[in-house]
């Protein structure tokens, strides 16, 4: 892992770093110390420096004085919150993208939807993730609203992990891929106020799938528990 190019070894540490944040590894209130998270994955403390960087920028961790990165607390509520907000800064983004996409764009947000197949076939959903990602990226940049970009980009990374983690569930990445079929459609025929209601209920997490989630936090972190990490 040492041989990676430096800014690719922070983001393996940050999404690491990340998991173990989100499914109680690291609870609320733990100090991260650079030094022992070096110890931990076998690594120099550059990139783990970068790595608590990204993670304070995204709000996941908090500087206190004297005493270094500290975990912070996400109540559920506060995550469920957090999803109805970006449930509604893409269903802007998807409105505009309908209205403004150009040609180019257009053909970027279905090479993107159309990339997905093969890791919903190979039912991996790391490389799902990756790859949605793309197509959701592909759908803020078509809005040609600068700033409307910048904050669906920010809090699509305050949430990547649990976004992540939802394609953990039982049939999730397939019925992802169908619903981003859906609102592909509804982009290239121009359909505002379709696209933009698919991409919100798309992004949601209320009811059955927030429940979904908050059980598969439990889940992933009893196993972790179970095995002594």
């Amino acid at each position: 892992m040492e041989n990676s190019p430096p800014t690719r070894l922070s983001e393996q540490f940050r999404e690491r770093i990340e998991e173990s944040i989100v499914t109680g590894a690291f609870p609320p209130g733990t100090r991260l110390d650079e030094v022992e998270l070096a110890e931990l994955y076998g690594a120099s403390r550059t990139p783990i420096r970068e790595a608590l960087i990204q993670l304070g920028a995204a709000g996941f961790i908090d500087k206190r004085p004297r005493k270094g990165w500290e975990v912070a607390e996400i109540p559920p509520s506060r995550l469920c919150e957090m999803f109805d907000v970006m449930a509604e800064l893409e269903a802007m983004c998807g409105r505009l993208a309908a209205r403004r996409a150009s040609e180019v764009e257009q053909r970027r947000v279905k090479l993107a939807h159309e990339a997905c197949l093969a890791a919903r076939k190979a039912n991996d959903p790391a490389e799902y993730y990756r790859l949605n990602e793309v197509f959701h990226h592909a759908i803020y940049d078509a809005s040609h609203n600068t700033f409307l970009i910048e904050q669906a980009r920010a809090l699509h990374r305050r949430l990547r992990p649990y976004r992540r983690l939802q394609l953990r569930v039982r049939n999730r990445m397939h019925t992802s891929f169908d619903e981003h079929e859906r609102i592909v459609g509804a982009i290239l025929a121009g359909e505002g106020a379709l696209a933009a209601e698919l991409l919100r209920s798309h992004v949601v997490v209320q009811g059955e799938r927030f429940a979904d989630l908050v059980a598969s936090l439990a889940s992933l972190n009893t196993r972790r528990k179970a095995v002594g990490e």
